[in-house]
């Protein structure tokens, strides 16, 4: 598929043009980075593990508004490296064939900045008022390192940040080493699992990094010092919350998880693999924080586990999530998720019936109706197929795609084999069809 603006370059989904080349794929990447956080300068080094899908006279990158100073492929300078339209194009100096393993190194520079989307506004790496977040999804990568940005092209890495030593760095995976200069302090994180670009980030703050004893799985919180009572609110009860997903949806997927809280307010929290995201303003003892505490938690399995391999199939993750905010609701007290069903059923009931939930189109794969929609149905397939199955289906679902990349009718044919039901006339209805369903009777 080709980019409509630059014929000649590589487009890996529609649903996002100008975006990843499915002629190669990277195993694995090694960034070292070194910012300065007042003046919003980086210099970085990319080391990008990679493998020839198809024979390549070319190798093309997505990186926006950095300059590139040096490339090698295997140790050699390219016969040419070009820069087109926020691409990175190199042309090795002898082809590599279908199968080849190979190593790109690329050295760049400058103020990095959100890249702006016609459907999806602006992601990327940007400026707090003192402090870096870094919202990747669904067009952000390339805003801060080379890389071959599609979903489903998934790989380890290792990320080095160096910064002024009163700053703290949060990045996916665990915090391998911690190294102290005079004046600044390099922190590196190691992600082994495989993980997709878009999820891909770095959180840099004056942060009080503060550990959650009472949790089976490693988890952390990273917040402004002066967070107060806001923090116990909203985040206080996340290892009963990881209890609860573990026991729906199987082991937790990562080693550790970290919820950033900036000092900043934000309007969405950000998902990323094994963290989240969240602004100042989440610090409340309020439904629709909490539930977005959950929301981003869910992810961890719907979505950064278990990928989507098309942007398409974006209910594929929000409807998991959003799922999940009600499950929660109903075992921490609140509201059952029958409650939240017919509520939002009703709700969907009385706004225009246009969107397809299997293929929504680029403008709506972020429509809240994608959110609620896919959610109910995976109630109306938990109404159907019982308890017992439904949770089943979702745990043996992970554990068999865990590390992958999937479809909708991948989802439709396992959900059919593992709960041995009929299930077409219920996912045509759900996911192929612009009208909304009835709910099936509760029991």
């Amino acid at each position: 598929m080709r980019n409509p603006l630059h014929s000649d370059l590589p487009t890996a989904d529609p649903y996002l043009p100008g975006h990843g080349d499915r002629s190669w794929s990277a195993t694995h990447y090694a960034l070292v980075l070194d910012y300065d956080v007042a003046g919003n300068t980086l210099r970085g080094e990319a080391v990008i593990d990679a493998m020839a899908e198809d024979d390549l006279s070319r190798v093309v990158l997505d990186l926006a508004g950095l300059d590139v100073a040096k490339v090698s492929v295997d140790g050699k300078p390219p016969a040419t490296s070009v820069t087109r339209s926020n691409r990175l194009v190199v042309t090795p100096r002898s082809p590599l064939a279908s199968g080849a393993r190979f190593r790109m190194v690329v050295k760049y520079a400058g103020k990095p900045r959100p890249l702006i989307d016609r459907h999806h506004g602006d992601a990327g790496w940007e400026e707090l008022e003192d402090g870096v977040i870094v919202a990747g999804q669904p067009h952000g990568a390339p805003t801060w390192f080379p890389c071959n940005d599609r979903p489903d092209d998934k790989a380890s890495y290792s990320v080095t940040v160096t910064t002024a030593s009163d700053y703290s760095v949060i990045s996916n995976g665990e915090l391998a080493e911690k190294r102290r200069g005079s004046s600044s302090t390099s922190w590196r994180y190691e992600q082994v699992e495989p993980m997709a670009t878009y999820l891909a980030t770095v959180q840099i703050g004056r942060y009080e990094v503060r550990p959650y004893d009472d949790s089976a799985v490693p988890m952390t919180a990273a917040v402004p010092s002066d967070a107060g009572d806001g923090f116990e609110a909203a985040f206080g009860r996340q290892p009963e919350m990881m209890a609860a997903f573990v026991e729906w949806f199987g082991p937790y997927p990562f080693r550790c998880y970290t919820a950033v809280v900036t000092p900043d307010d934000l309007e969405i929290p950000l998902e990323s693999q094994s963290l989240s995201t969240f602004g100042r303003n989440f610090l409340v003892e309020d439904w629709h924080a909490v539930r977005l505490v959950a929301h981003e938690l869910a992810h961890q399995w719907f979505g950064n586990a278990v990928t989507l391999a098309r942007w398409q199939d974006i209910w594929l993750h929000e409807g998991f999530a959003c799922y999940s905010e009600w499950l929660w609701s109903e075992v921490s007290g609140g509201e059952s998720a029958e409650h939240w069903a017919r509520h939002h059923h009703e709700k969907l009931s009385e706004l225009d019936q246009d969107l397809v939930l299997a293929d929504p189109g680029p403008e709506l794969m972020f429509d809240d109706r994608v959110y609620k929609r896919g959610a109910l149905t995976l109630h109306a397939l938990r109404l159907t197929v019982g308890d017992d199955a439904f949770f089943g289906l979702l745990r043996e679902w992970v554990a068999d795609h865990a590390g992958g990349s999937v479809t909708t009718e991948e989802f439709r044919a396992y959900a059919a084999e593992s709960t041995g039901a009929d299930l077409d006339e219920l996912f045509d209805a759900w996911l192929t069809e612009k009208s909304l369903p009835d709910l099936p009777a509760a029991s």
